[in-house]
């Protein structure tokens, strides 16, 4: 009788430390495959916003940046360049850009906060090609004599104007998007939230 009885209790202590031992080797063993699931550090940053230095942009020029392995344009424009914006209209696939993908405080008729800053996402809505910036007017432009300024998807031909705004007639079926940002101050842009500073 006694030798069941100390067997039983030995049992259950072996069977109490062999479960503890088995469950801190299973935390042990998860904890690697469960953090492998989250975001490294390097991910983190790559959806991050980025903060974008206008300081040094100069009328008529742009500067690039990449955010989310997207490349994105900001573009101080002319007073000319803003003025080519209303001769347009007629031309345009979205004049209003009702379809096209922008925040809320882009949605006028700049498709910006600030009439003379513009902020796009550089890639064509067609097949994801890139643009270049066609800035110069007329012939000089190498597009046509009437050209007012904007930018060419070399890949394919689609045409926008110094709003991103895609023309009739091309391939690309919307507007470039306007990427979410705000004004931190005069010299800095925080591309990735939305809102003004």
């Amino acid at each position: 009788m006694v030798d069941d009885r100390v067997n039983n209790e030995r049992r259950r202590f072996l069977t109490v430390v062999t479960s503890s031992v088995g469950a801190v080797g299973g935390v042990f063993a998860a904890t690697p495959f469960v953090l492998s699931m989250m975001p490294s550090e390097r991910a983190k940053a790559a959806g991050a916003p980025v903060e974008i230095d206008i300081s040094k942009l100069k009328p008529g020029q742009m500067v690039k940046e990449i955010w989310r392995g997207k490349p994105v344009w900001v573009i101080s424009r002319t007073p000319e360049m803003l003025e080519s914006l209303k001769s347009i209209q007629d031309e345009l696939r979205d004049p209003a850009s009702e379809q096209s993908v922008q925040p809320a405080n882009s949605q006028n008729e700049f498709r910006s906060e600030k009439p003379e800053i513009l902020v796009l996402i550089g890639i064509c809505t067609h097949l994801g090609c890139s643009p270049v910036e066609k800035f110069a007017i007329g012939p000089a432009s190498g597009i046509s004599d009437d050209w007012p300024g904007g930018f060419f998807c070399p890949c394919h031909g689609s045409t926008f104007d110094m709003a991103g705004r895609v023309y009739k007639n091309v391939p690309a079926p919307d507007n470039l998007p306007v990427p979410p940002y705000k004004f931190l101050n005069d010299s800095l842009i925080l591309v990735g939230e939305e809102g003004s500073a």
